[in-house]
């Protein structure tokens, strides 16, 4: 699938920063929010479009705040090019 936006790249990019900062796998990630792992990866690669149900399981499985997802997606955003 394409990547739906900017923002969804961005968003995608942020969660797969903090997931590596942690050291969680996508696998291990999805196994925590009971999401498939396609799913995640989807998400990361902005070609999915996430229900505020799972940005919320995702951010509790991370340890963030959903706003911490959010903050971090508009500094990847606000980057130069």
């Amino acid at each position: 699938m394409p990547i739906r936006s900017p923002a969804h790249a961005a968003f995608g990019e942020a969660i797969r920063q903090m997931r590596g900062e942690i050291g969680l796998s996508q696998e291990s990630l999805a196994e925590v929010c009971d999401l498939d792992r396609t799913y995640i990866s989807g998400i990361e690669r902005g070609s999915r479009n996430p229900s505020l149900t799972n940005i919320l399981k995702i951010a509790t499985a991370l340890g963030v705040r959903p706003a911490d997802l959010l903050s971090r997606t508009e500094a990847i955003q606000s980057r130069p090019a």
